[in-house]
């Protein structure tokens, strides 16, 4: 576990955007059960390079982009959030643990995936703006 004044700013960086943290597995099966109606988009935050570097700001840019976003928008931070991040990687079965990771359910139900490997070598604003169009797809 990180210590939680080192990983606060990285917290922020979500939170200031509007996301909503959801530090416990039963929120998180709350928030992602399959009665759940709209679109929701959860981001597995880290404090890795690409995460920081690529992840939290093509977050940003989505958002700040897209004509359409998610109804909810939540977070779980991997190396903190432990049982929530768990019960979030049991969700999103068959996709192997990965952080970061960013994922859209709609009407309860897993739309699109986004792996460490899909955010690794790509910049903030190829993220966001693939972000732009997923959101665009699933949430109009």
């Amino acid at each position: 576990m990180y210590p939680e004044e080192l990983i606060a700013p990285m917290r922020a960086e979500l939170s200031n955007e509007g996301f909503e943290e959801f530090r416990t597995a039963d929120i998180v099966a709350e928030k992602l059960g399959p009665d759940q109606k709209g679109t929701t988009f959860v981001v597995v935050n880290s404090v890795c390079g690409c995460a920081a570097g690529a992840a939290r700001p093509g977050v940003k840019y989505a958002l700040d982009h897209a004509k359409v976003k998610p109804d909810v928008l939540g977070t779980v931070f991997a190396g903190n959030d432990r049982e929530a991040v768990e019960k979030f990687r049991e969700i999103v079965l068959p996709y192997p643990p990965s952080s970061p990771a960013m994922a859209l359910f709609k009407d309860g139900e897993l739309v699109h995936f986004i792996e460490r490997h899909h955010i690794e070598g790509r910049n903030a604003k190829m993220i966001g703006d693939h972000l732009v169009e997923v959101f665009e797809h699933f949430c109009a």
